[in-house]
């Protein structure tokens, strides 16, 4: 009986614990959202407006959906993007007390991406939300509006 009860105190604590939404929806992460702003670091350390379109989606469920587009469809491709156009999905863990999430992609356009685990830090500011990368080499910032 106690192991019963240490097993169930177990599953209990990590479905408190995981996934990143609450029970509410009123998580600030939680919803879709449209881009506003692309920006990357140039060779000088400035950052630099990249006229691209697209949104982001986090579900009630801890998944994570990007969808986000170049207009110039013969843009160079990158880690994330073919032909100008990046996609991926997959579930995601927040760490609201770290302003931070990584999802682990399940599928994506540009397939070396699939099985990859991507951290990335967040700000949320009434209907704003800023994503940046975990690691500041990676050079970028996108900025994004509740839908």
């Amino acid at each position: 009986m106690t192991m019963n009860f240490r097993s169930a105190l177990a599953a209990f604590s990590l479905a408190v614990s995981s996934p990143a939404f609450g029970d509410d929806g009123k998580f600030p992460i939680n919803g879709a959202w449209r881009m506003t702003s692309l920006q990357v670091t140039n060779s000088d350390g400035s950052l630099v407006s990249i006229p691209y379109s697209g949104q982001v989606i986090f579900s009630q469920a801890g998944t994570l959906s990007v969808q986000a587009m170049n207009p110039d469809a013969a843009a160079e491709p990158t880690t994330y993007t073919a032909n100008g156009y990046e996609a991926y999905y997959g579930p995601v863990e927040i760490d609201a007390a770290r302003k931070t999430f990584a999802i682990t992609v399940e599928s994506s356009l540009v397939r070396n991406l699939i099985g990859q685990k991507m951290e990335r830090k967040f700000e949320v500011t009434e209907d704003q939300l800023v994503i940046t990368p975990a690691n500041p080499e990676e050079g970028w910032r996108v900025t994004y509006e509740r839908l």
